[in-house]
């Protein structure tokens, strides 16, 4: 059993072999997506969808309780909308899928697009939705008493991509975009600060990834924004993953789209705002965080089945027995409010079940046979290794127990990883050969010119993931910068990035 068992751990491709075929056979054998006859899309399979469906339940409840409401924006937006914003349509100009035309014809047995259905303007399928919010919050908003505005969409979006990857980079894939409109620009900044705060909440209590928090350069600022604020993460392959960002836009798109509203004092003035998103982009962060050579690790909290019971028997007296044992410790679990799945098939083995378990990330396996049932425990096998008995009488304090030991060990293992893989106060010979090798996060001094960035990118991909917020920032402020050694006028993090 152990062999068969071994022989099908190898279908995923280690990690140290190639990592790139390991992220795809991760996500493969834990049924998580898979490539869409659409190029550059994905469909996301039900175990990958309920992964998402957790990290949207959680996230909406934050959004609530900061006074955040949903609602639901056109996917189509008319082309002249991202014009009126300069910077904003230059950002997007690459990667806008457009709609021309509203119907097909057959002509002489060919389908074809019909001329005569040519729509006056174009309209772009939504890369993301400030300009037709903006302008209907226009036609909402009149007096400092309708401010704030929080609103919050759950939708898709489509950005033209030419290099796809599941759950990374896709064509079109899933977000929430938080879109707010304030009176005084404090209050914008204070929004664009509170909502990076409850994406690093979430990512790092529920999705046991730890985060770096920072401001964004000019040159990775969002198209139209004033400040663009990132969460980073720092994958197993030493590579970042941009976790999030949340956008200080000003009175950009208020004055655009003519955004304005009676003060308190009596006058005009454009509102200030905000825009914020995540995306299924954080399920191939999750998988990167915590996976293994045999496969997805889920932190309990977001896990799917957070507990998968297998009993195990060689008779139908054995079967009978075990069963309704296993049946009970269901219920119990069930009742508790854990996500749980009792493997009662019949035409496969066991040792084929532990490791389908395991590839679909299950965080813990109870094992149940004739000899447990007996002395009253079931086996717990954790995803993250161990495996010990655990009493059946107080089964739901042990599980819950059990449970909190490995969400936080998770986080405390990334957290561990990213800090062995990160070098504070690197100079330039430092630098290369830290991106040659390993790589990881290096902090550095930054003059602030943008073409000294762009030269460290076309030297070694390397780009500034954040100039980081005061509590990530190294002890000692480098006094010049790391590259061209000018004074330095902020500390920096580079990364090679997905």
């Amino acid at each position: 059993m152990a062999q068969a068992q071994n022989a099908k751990a190898q279908r995923i491709t280690p990690r140290a072999k190639d990592y790139s075929e390991w992220y795809g056979d991760v996500i493969a054998h834990a049924e998580l997506a898979d490539y869409s006859p659409v190029r550059g899309c994905m469909v996301i399979r039900p175990h990958g969808y309920r992964l998402w469906e957790l990290m949207q339940r959680a996230l909406d409840d934050m959004f609530k309780a900061t006074g955040h409401r949903n609602a639901y924006f056109p996917l189509f937006i008319p082309m002249s909308f991202l014009a009126k914003e300069a910077e904003h349509v230059e950002g997007f100009a690459k990667e806008v899928a457009l709609v021309t035309h509203t119907r097909l014809k057959v002509t002489n047995g060919v389908l074809g697009v019909d001329p005569a259905s040519a729509l006056e303007e174009p309209l772009v399928v939504r890369p993301t939705s400030e300009t037709i919010i903006y302008a209907m919050f226009a036609k909402w908003i009149q007096s400092y008493r309708d401010l704030p505005l929080l609103l919050n969409q759950w939708c898709n979006v489509v950005r033209w991509e030419m290099r796809t990857r599941l759950f990374l980079r896709t064509t079109e894939f899933l977000w929430q975009e938080g879109h707010t409109a304030h009176a005084t620009e404090s209050e914008a900044e204070e929004e664009a600060r509170r909502m990076l705060g409850v994406y690093r909440t979430f990512q790092e209590q529920w999705m046991a990834m730890p985060v770096l928090t920072g401001l964004k350069t000019d040159s990775e600022r969002f198209a139209g924004a004033v400040r663009t604020y990132a969460i980073e993460a720092l994958m197993q392959d030493n590579k970042a993953i941009q976790g999030g960002t949340s956008h200080n836009l000003g009175q950009n798109f208020a004055k655009a789209f003519d955004v304005k509203f009676q003060t308190a004092v009596g006058g005009l003035d454009h509102v200030w705002n905000t825009s914020w998103g995540v995306s299924t982009r954080m399920i191939g962060g999750l998988i990167m965080s915590h996976g293994d050579d045999n496969g997805l690790i889920c932190p309990p909290r977001l896990a799917p089945v957070q507990v998968a019971i297998v009993p195990i028997w060689k008779s139908d007296e054995e079967r009978a027995q075990v069963s309704a044992v296993s049946h009970q410790l269901k219920a119990d679990l069930d009742k508790a409010g854990f996500r749980v799945e009792l493997d009662l098939r019949d035409n496969v083995k066991p040792g084929a079940k532990y490791f389908e378990w395991e590839a679909k990330g299950v965080p813990l396996r109870l094992e149940i046979g004739p000899r447990d049932v007996a002395a009253g425990h079931t086996m717990a096998a954790r995803r993250t290794g161990g495996k010990a008995p655990l009493k059946l009488d107080g089964i739901v304090a042990a599980v819950t127990a059990v449970l909190d030991e490995i969400q936080a060990g998770l986080l405390h293992a990334a957290r561990e990883r990213r800090e062995a893989n990160s070098i504070r106060g690197v100079n330039k010979t430092q630098f290369l050969e830290f991106m040659k090798g390993k790589g990881g996060f290096a902090y550095g001094g930054f003059c602030g010119n943008a073409a000294c960035e762009a030269e460290i990118k076309a030297q070694t991909a390397a780009t500034i993931r954040v100039l980081p917020d005061p509590e990530f920032r190294s002890p000692e402020a480098p006094t010049t910068c790391m590259w061209c050694g000018k004074t330095s006028v902020a500390e920096a993090v580079w990364a090679q990035a997905y």
